[in-house]
């Protein structure tokens, strides 16, 4: 079995080949496919995706810092807590803070980060956190935040053993996906030092594909190609990446929940 932790296949991208692209990745071994919301724009279409696939696709409930902008970010941020209110998510996510396209906004996606992590405190959810070029900055902020309630994921970490070290000792787990792949990137070197009780897979589907797709259209089948790089750097089976790290997933999203 694999998850699937953070893949956004609800979007356009997979509008000609969705079923089949699903298909594919249960072929693949993959049996969660865990969405995190973007904005107010695509909440339809995710919500619409987890009712045809109850058993498999799961949503989430957020406000991504790109979407936090000083004309609409609060607005957006009102849904968000009309959503959240309004039925149950497995996450509040993907929230955090993005310094990679705007960092003009630094201030406001730090008070929409923080309005969301105590949403999610409130409602014992665990938080998905996006932290592009933003890794100390999101690291001060949960030190603030800190209490036995905040949980979560470090969406797409592709940090040092330092930055892995400080994380983990937050609470929370690192997201693995198709960077482990790209020889340049180093994450190879981090994650030998990295114990798999603190990993969960994604995609971030339609981006990042792994290496040898890197560049093309990602898939959650692709996660497949991640675990088995772990499991080589792991010295380990295939089959013991995915129980490991689909029994971390579990105890994220489901924590104290029967599923």
């Amino acid at each position: 079995m694999l998850v699937d932790t953070h893949t956004h296949i609800y979007l356009k991208q997979f509008d000609e080949d969705r079923k089949e692209m699903i298909q594919r990745a249960k072929d693949n071994g993959v049996e969660k496919f865990y969405l995190p919301n973007i904005d107010s724009e695509t909440i339809d279409d995710m919500l619409r995706l987890e009712t045809e696939y109850p058993d498999t696709c799961i949503a989430m409930m957020g406000l991504h810092p790109c979407s936090v902008k000083p004309e609409t970010y609060k607005n957006e941020l009102g849904i968000v807590k009309e959503w959240l209110e309004k039925r149950k998510f497995c996450a509040v996510g993907e929230i955090g803070i993005d310094l990679h396209w705007d960092t003009s906004t630094l201030e406001i996606q730090k008070e929409a980060f923080r309005v969301q992590i105590n949403w999610a405190k409130e409602l014992e959810l665990p938080i998905v956190i996006h932290s592009r070029k933003s890794t100390q900055e999101v690291i001060d902020v949960l030190r603030e935040e800190k209490d036995d309630r905040l949980r979560g994921i470090f969406h797409c970490f592709g940090g040092s053993v330092e930055e892995a070290k400080a994380i983990i000792d937050l609470g929370f787990y690192l997201g693995i996906g198709g960077v482990l792949t790209f020889k340049k990137a180093g994450l190879d070197k981090t994650m030998e030092e990295v114990a798999l009780e603190n990993v969960v897979l994604e995609t971030d589907s339609p981006y990042l594909a792994p290496t040898p797709f890197r560049g093309k259209r990602n898939e959650s089948g692709y996660v497949k190609l991640v675990a088995e790089k772990l499991a080589t750097i792991k010295g380990m089976s295939l089959e013991e990446v995915g129980k490991i790290t689909s029994a971390n997933a579990v105890e994220i999203f489901h924590k104290n929940q029967a599923i």
